[in-house]
């Protein structure tokens, strides 16, 4: 388990001619912070807040009572493919308190990609619900938390109710290589169905 090292060139290279806008999305304290963290080139740019007890009062805890902070606004960090093509990635709040943020940050993204925690699916059918409703691409990552009963794909699939053509992997959001396998699940998805990744 290892995140991205931060680079000290924090500037695009003159070079780039395509950036793309990515969401990382999902319910309440599935690990979008953590996955964006994980592979962004650029020490990411973090919203996150103690939790207080007034907010133990509308969000849901159970099953994650060691959580202590969360994001308010977003999580953003970057990751270059290439010379020429540089990937932005913005994670977005989890409660459904700021949907209504998140829901304009679908503004100009290319797709996104759906964490999920399988002690707590039927959260996903919301986040997943609001980028239906957006027209926005996405691929689904089972993030693995220690103890989390190990489901076959084939049954998160079903539960989840997704198309057979929609990505479904595993990864873990403290792990560079799968969470980049992820990622390129989500990429690879998204030029299948444009042919090439447009400038967002």
């Amino acid at each position: 388990m290892h995140s991205a090292p931060a680079s000290d060139d924090v500037y695009l290279k003159p070079s780039v001619q395509t950036a793309v806008k990515l969401l990382i999305v999902g319910h309440f304290a599935v690990g979008k912070t953590t996955y964006v963290g994980t592979l962004s080139e650029i020490r990411p740019l973090r919203t996150e807040e103690v939790m207080t007890e007034a907010g133990a009062l509308v969000d849901d805890l159970a099953g994650i009572q060691d959580k202590t902070t969360t994001t308010v606004a977003l999580d953003f960090g970057r990751l270059t493919l290439n010379d020429r093509l540089v990937l932005y990635l913005f994670g977005t709040p989890g409660q459904q308190r700021f949907t209504r943020l998140w829901q304009d940050m679908t503004r100009g993204a290319l797709g996104a990609l759906v964490l999920a925690d399988t002690r707590r699916l039927s959260q996903s059918f919301e986040v997943m619900g609001v980028l239906e409703e957006h027209g926005l691409p996405y691929a689904v990552a089972v993030n693995q938390f220690p103890g989390a009963a190990a489901h076959r794909l084939d049954e998160v699939r079903e539960a989840l109710d997704l198309l057979p053509e929609t990505p479904l992997v595993r990864c873990d959001a403290r792990d560079r290589v799968s969470s980049t396998r992820a990622l390129i699940s989500l990429v690879e998805y998204l030029l299948n169905r444009t042919g090439h990744l447009e400038h967002a």
